[in-house]
């Protein structure tokens, strides 16, 4: 057999089903195909794809290319349009099969169709290997699964999943003849029309792209410097790439395996045993795997304005507010700084997005799946059912028994960067007023404030009025 391996977000050697089963094949053309249409604003006015996002897959798709060629092969990249390209190349090589891994997002989905009937009678094989569980090791069908998140997980914890990821092979079948006149070399951000973005001392996420670095990660934050084990007392801070994981940019590009991760952390806990916070790690992994089956069993409904509740009480208002939003412009400088934040690295804590898109749906009434846009265009670990799973969630409008979640963003500050060190960080506009004020900025004066070249809060609610200062 002769076969094609078409990457996607899988960029690793680990634990990968489609690549297990073309082992087998007597020739394989690994591929990933990049779609510049990724690039060109969409539906909400923004990239699917921006300059954090695609320098991190360059860089996986370079280390990708490093361990096939270790192992006896090569990674083709070609720009295009998978539905055109894959079945061209399938015919002018003669290969047999196309195998990859099955995708849950719509717009993904719809395109293995489109592959597929390209292909015509050669067959295209499509694995899962994304997630925590294979759909026949749920413990019901899809459509029943609890639509809430702890009856989900208590559910699956019902049953100890015991996870058995085959490890990378020391060699791959040879190339088809011919493929090695196709190489090339990887685009670089200016050809692609993005730039190079600036290097940042400050990131939260100072870490290459790639396997070899999501493992060495993994390596580290399990059993060097063991910071899994201060996980629940660290995850809400917000400053330093210490404080959680970091696990979700390799996890979004699949450069690392969910699987491999709870493989890890099961044997750290039998070594040093389990706490609250190699627990705390383990729930966010599950949350993680609840919006991938929210996502397949509702699919587009989960991206609509109402949700999968199809409610009318979603805001879908848009205004310049939303564009203050975007730029950390908003005269709040919790949400400013996180906004900063990610605009400059790809990253914000988990606390953070939390707190600015609460801000973004509750307090300024926008439509939420704009915030959700700009997420995916700027996050690092943008991840489909995560990001849209999270935000639909927040809204209220999907996974929730509430309506909403709100949350008082003038109390967020004061309790996780009490000194104001985190604003300081991000708004070098505020630094020099005294600390207690870098919170509220908007009780100075209208000229001092427009001295420090700092918007004014339009209004404060009263909800905030417990933790202004004592003198306001």
């Amino acid at each position: 057999m002769h076969a094609l391996l078409w990457f996607k977000q899988d960029l690793r050697l680990d634990d990968h089903p489609a690549l297990q089963a073309a082992l087998s094949a007597e020739r394989l053309l690994p591929l990933f195909v990049f779609d510049p249409a990724l690039l060109q604003p969409g539906e909400y006015g923004m990239r699917r794809l921006g300059v954090h996002r695609t320098r991190f897959l360059l860089e996986s798709l370079a280390a990708l290319n490093g361990a096939l060629r270790q192992r006896g092969s090569q990674l083709l990249v070609l720009p295009g349009r998978a539905e055109q390209l894959i079945p061209r190349l399938v015919s002018r090589l003669g290969l047999d099969q196309v195998l990859t891994l099955e995708e849950i997002a719509p717009d993904e989905r719809a395109q293995l169709e489109r592959v597929q009937r390209g292909l015509g009678e050669v067959p295209l094989q499509r694995l899962e290997g994304n997630g925590l569980l294979r759909s026949a090791e749920l413990p019901c069908a899809v459509d029943q699964l609890p639509a809430v998140y702890s009856q989900f997980r208590e559910l699956i914890e019902q049953r100890l999943q015991v996870f058995q990821p085959q490890a990378a092979p020391s060699r791959m079948p040879p190339l088809p003849e011919g493929a090695e006149a196709l190489m090339q070399p990887l685009p670089g951000l200016s050809r692609l029309g993005l730039g190079e973005p600036l290097s940042v001392p400050a990131s939260a996420f100072p870490f290459s792209g790639g396997e070899a670095a999501g493992q060495a990660r993994l390596r580290d934050y399990l059993w060097e410097s063991r910071g899994v084990r201060h996980y629940q007392q660290t995850r809400n801070q917000l400053l330093g790439s210490e404080y959680s994981s970091k696990f979700s940019p390799w996890l979004a590009n699949g450069s690392l395996s969910p699987r491999r991760i709870v493989v890890e952390l099961r044997r750290h806990e039998a070594q040093a045993g389990r706490n609250d916070s190699t627990y705390a790690l383990w729930l966010e992994l599950l949350w993680r795997e609840f919006f991938r089956w929210t996502l397949v069993r509702h699919g587009a409904a989960l991206l609509r304005a109402g949700g999968v509740k199809a409610t009318e009480r979603a805001p879908r208002r848009l205004d310049q507010r939303f564009q203050r939003w975007c730029q950390g412009r908003t005269g709040l400088p919790l949400v400013d700084a996180n906004m900063r934040e990610l605009a400059a690295t790809g990253f914000m804590s988990n606390r953070g997005r939390q707190v600015v898109a609460s801000y973004l749906i509750n307090d300024l009434q926008q439509d939420w799946r704009h915030g959700a846009a700009w997420f995916e265009e700027h996050l690092l670990d943008y991840d489909p059912a995560s990001n849209w799973g999270n935000w639909a969630y927040l809204a209220g409008v999907a996974c929730d028994p509430q309506r909403s979640r709100m949350f008082n963003a003038l109390r967020q500050a004061r309790a996780y960067d009490r000194d104001a060190a985190y604003v300081s960080l991000w708004l070098p506009e505020l630094r020099h007023l005294p600390p207690h004020l870098r919170h509220t900025p908007f009780l100075l004066p209208q000229r001092q404030l427009q001295a420090l070249n700092y918007p004014r809060l339009e209004q404060i609610p009263e909800t905030w009025r417990p933790y202004l200062p004592k003198a306001a």
